[in-house]
């Protein structure tokens, strides 16, 4: 049996510059290359540009952590690295012969949204949103068009509660239309909706209709036809506040299926990808989510239904640089692109403004 030494930890860190070149190093790996290079401690700090006193102090420090020697002294002779030491300098060329590739690919993403931090003439915008699968990817279109989408994931009545606060300008929250039944007064969608919504003050973006549905294991051993089966499976649910609950909710109430009934309906995860996870992993039978959560797992999938993706914001910020920036993102063919490789994706109308009146009849009333 090999022997296996204690694990290592390490600590990922990368040099704000302006401008960036985007490299990642490891600053003391630098630091004994140069004294490989040079073969003395005095050679070494001309050519890091170091104080002989600041490098000693510095190479103290590091052998006290470590706790193993990195600099040999022998009579009559400079001061040459321990083997200790160059084994780290091995280690560090393997490793970046093996990740040179993904590290540069990971330092040219954080340089370029750096890069837009530095330009004066690149908006920033908040984006509360519900959990979606698609909107990394418009985050990276914006900063293409030259918006710094903030965008952070939050429940769907959180999202709308940060936009109250303003720490965001847009809240991203996701509704089926034109499913009988689904956002009448009493409603799971109604009471988690129709109080939080401002008609005449905010209007929608339309961003994607995506597909919900129950995810499956592969080839639904299970046998499972609808919601009505879930009586008999073991299921992992979608925390309260979630759109996607609150949908569930009302899909469960206009099937006949009492939620005290389903096991595990207490068991909430945070998102459609951990949703995904937990069935994948045989930790419960059924989730209920996103088509394309499914599809990350190779799971099968029910799908259920279908829903509209908004983002909502004050009618003001349409007329704003990032408003009108954010909207061109979503009517651009890229947009459309990006959704196609997404599974149950569809760019209808996106970047598209609507009347939170027209578009949600039930808010009517809401006080």
């Amino acid at each position: 049996m090999s022997r296996q030494g204690p694990v290592v930890p390490i600590r990922l860190e990368y040099t704000l510059q302006a401008p960036s070149d985007g490299l990642l190093s490891n600053p003391f790996m630098r630091v004994l290359g140069s004294l490989h290079r040079q073969g003395s401690i005095a050679g070494a700090a001309r050519e890091l540009g170091w104080s002989y006193r600041h490098l000693w102090g510095y190479l103290k420090a590091r052998e006290s952590e470590l706790g193993r020697p990195l600099i040999l002294w022998d009579k009559g002779r400079a001061a040459r690295l321990s083997e200790f030491a160059e084994k780290l300098l091995w280690a560090e060329t393997r490793i970046m012969g093996r990740l040179a590739a993904p590290i540069e690919n990971l330092a040219t993403e954080i340089s370029r949204e750096l890069s837009l931090a530095f330009d004066d003439a690149v908006p920033i915008a908040g984006c509360a949103a519900s959990h979606d699968l698609a909107l990394p990817e418009l985050r990276r279109l914006c900063g293409d068009a030259g918006l710094m989408l903030d965008l952070r994931f939050e429940d769907s009545v959180a999202a709308l509660q940060s936009l109250r606060r303003g720490q965001c300008r847009f809240a991203g929250i996701h509704l089926p239309l034109g499913v009988p039944g689904l956002g009448g007064r009493g409603s799971a969608i109604h009471r988690a909706f129709a109080t939080r919504l401002r008609p005449g003050r905010e209007k929608l973006i339309r961003v994607c209709a995506r597909e919900q549905g129950l995810m499956l294991a592969p080839g639904n051993p299970l046998s499972v036809t609808g919601l009505a089966d879930l009586t008999r499976l073991r299921f992992v649910n979608r925390s309260p506040g979630t759109g996607t609950r609150a949908l569930l909710d009302d899909l469960l109430a206009q099937a006949g299926v009492s939620g005290e009934r389903i096991s595990g309906y207490r068991q909430e995860e945070a998102n459609h990808l951990s949703v995904a996870i937990a069935v994948a992993t045989g930790a419960a039978d059924a989730g209920f989510g996103l088509r394309a959560a499914a599809a990350t797992q190779a799971l099968a999938f029910l799908p259920i239904v279908t829903e509209a993706y908004f983002l909502v914001c004050d009618r003001a910020v349409l007329e704003s640089a990032p408003g009108e920036r954010l909207r061109a993102v979503l009517a651009s063919e890229a947009w459309r692109e990006a959704l196609a490789a997404l599974p149950g994706y569809r760019a209808d109308e996106a970047g598209s403004v609507v009347s939170l009146r027209r578009t949600l009849p039930w808010l009517s009333g809401a006080g």
